[in-house]
């Protein structure tokens, strides 16, 4: 019931995202969790600041996208994975079930944790039971591949936590675990693959497995993935997935445990990765022409949660719930 009551909030939150600014990905348009400004209330509860609320027919971790009054969660409920649209008002619109779900192993999480994507054209969802699928607006299904069955069975020893990212003619999807690791690049329109990427670097047992999320950056045009796992950060060209730069190890001690969970975040050319289960926290000048290590510092981030950037400073907290605001260039409070 918690965790349901969770979604109910998430989805009434970003129910007042501006009808002039879509949420169409995890974490929202810049990948950083920052919205534009705007009246958002600081406080709510059962009584205070509450829209509406929506039981959820089944279990789910995947935040919510916005796509005018489109919003769009995924969830799993009798054997099936579904995307569920809603208008603003939380009226359901349609629902879709997209091949059959498998269940989460973490009492926290479900077989449909990662979050949908869309470009105002097309839906793109994705399932531990490894169906991507790809939904016009009113609920029709344009295509549905299976990763798994191309590509092998996932050997995480979690649940698949990734979520999907678009760039111009891809939707891209991380696969980081122990044995074949690599990046898909699956062309929009017709669910082909476009091109593959091996990413299999050195990290020990566990520490090969990721549950983070690529970010897309488009440079005049160019666009490129940032790709957090394995101990490393790896730059991607996002037309082929051709890795351009490595940095790491940020596991110098080769420690077998250190799955990474938290996603990166980008603001003003530094990339900040949390690591280590939340013990460090490290920026990459990826505005470089070399990228590199500009600082880490420990002690101020989470095993799960991602941080937030923007505007020369990132706040980040602590599994105790202590919160920190640091320079992104410095790493000072």
């Amino acid at each position: 019931m918690k965790r349901t009551l969770v979604a109910m909030l998430l989805i009434t939150m970003l129910a007042g995202v501006s009808q002039a600014e879509n949420w169409p990905n995890w974490r929202g348009p810049g990948f950083n969790g920052v919205a534009s400004k705007g009246d958002f209330p600081t406080t709510w509860n059962v009584d205070q600041n509450i829209s509406w609320k929506l039981e959820l027919p089944g279990v789910g971790s995947s935040t919510p996208a916005i796509w005018e009054d489109s919003i769009l969660i995924t969830a799993n409920d009798g054997g099936f994975n579904l995307i569920i649209c809603l208008d603003r008002s939380g009226k359901e619109k349609w629902r879709t079930q997209i091949g059959s779900s498998r269940d989460g192993k973490h009492r926290k999480a479900s077989g449909s944790n990662p979050s949908p994507v869309t470009d105002g054209e097309s839906i793109f969802v994705y399932y531990k039971s490894g169906d991507l699928a790809c939904l016009n607006f009113d609920g029709k299904l344009n295509w549905l591949t299976n990763l798994q069955k191309e590509h092998g069975e996932d050997t995480l020893w979690w649940d698949l936590g990734t979520s999907p990212v678009l760039t111009r003619d891809s939707v891209v999807i991380a696969v980081m675990q122990t044995g074949p690791s690599f990046l898909l690049g699956i062309d929009k329109k017709t669910g082909k693959q476009i091109w593959k990427s091996d990413r299999n670097l050195d990290a020990p047992l566990e520490a090969a497995q990721s549950y983070s999320t690529p970010i897309v950056v488009n440079d005049d045009g160019n666009e490129s993935l940032l790709v957090l796992g394995a101990d490393y950060v790896t730059g991607h060209d996002a037309s082929n997935g051709k890795e351009l730069w490595r940095v790491g190890t940020l596991n110098p001690n080769g420690e077998k445990y250190w799955r990474s969970i938290a996603s990166p975040v980008l603001s003003d050319g530094i990339l900040l990765a949390p690591y280590a289960r939340g013990r460090t926290l490290t920026a990459i000048n990826v505005g470089s022409a070399k990228p590199s290590v500009a600082w880490t510092v420990d002690g101020i981030c989470a095993d799960v949660p991602t941080p937030i950037a923007s505007n020369g400073t990132a706040i980040c907290m602590t599994d105790k719930g202590l919160v920190t605001k640091i320079d992104e260039k410095t790493g000072k409070q």
